[in-house]
């Protein structure tokens, strides 16, 4: 018994944490190459949201997921394809969609991106963010960073790559970067010895030491 808890007790200790792997920063996708914010430059994706404000036409007003076809999801607006364009044809297809309805119309159309905010934030989910945010306002959205976050080890996965920025850095990537749709932001957790290796330790050998006190008075 006591080489067998021994046994677990080393394998507890030389084994990592889950989740704790850092995965290595790869190279910047294409789309991140530009640290500028260009709201202009954003390209709405299907699931993304788009504001539309008309004047004085509330019925054509509001806030309206992106379909799957890259239309809106709207009675009128399904004949307008948004997805897949930058901002500046966007706006203009829809000017012309509303100049259907009356000359020289007045609009404003915003988009909102979908860029999930995970790992080790106060809210993690899915936002709908304006193109303008930077990866360090995205985090600041999702309730600021926990306690044992690290801020030097932010993910950006985005496009099929990835690359690691530092919240810490005021002049940074991270303040200077702007999200695109489909991001996908992940916050790394700081390693704590006590936390991920003593505790669950402790808590392995507290229930082996229950299991033999069981055992033995059972003998």
């Amino acid at each position: 018994m006591r080489k067998a808890i021994g046994l677990v007790l080393a394998l507890g200790t030389a084994a990592p944490p889950l989740g704790m792997a850092q995965s290595p920063s790869v190279d910047v996708p294409a789309a991140a190459k530009s640290t500028e914010v260009n709201p202009s430059a954003a390209v709405l994706r299907p699931g993304d949201v788009v504001r539309i404000t008309v004047w004085r036409k509330p019925e054509l007003s509001g806030e309206f997921e992106v379909a799957a076809d890259g239309t809106v999801r709207h009675p009128l607006y399904r004949r307008v394809q948004l997805a897949g364009v930058p901002l500046p044809t966007a706006e203009s297809r829809l000017r012309s969609f509303l100049e259907e309805f009356e000359s020289n119309p007045h609009f404003v159309i915003e988009p909102l991106l979908r860029v999930a905010i995970a790992g080790e934030v106060r809210q993690p989910n899915l936002y709908a963010l304006p193109p303008e945010t930077t990866i360090a306002q995205a985090v600041a959205y999702a309730g600021g960073l926990t306690d044992r976050a690290r801020p030097d080890r932010v993910h950006i996965v985005r496009d099929g790559g990835g690359v690691v920025v530092d919240l810490a850095d005021p002049g940074g990537v991270a303040t200077r970067l702007s999200i695109r749709s489909g991001d996908q932001i992940v916050v790394d957790r700081r390693t704590s010895v006590f936390r991920d290796y003593v505790a669950p330790v402790a808590s392995i050998a507290g229930a082996i030491a229950a299991v033999v006190n069981v055992y033995l008075r059972t003998r």
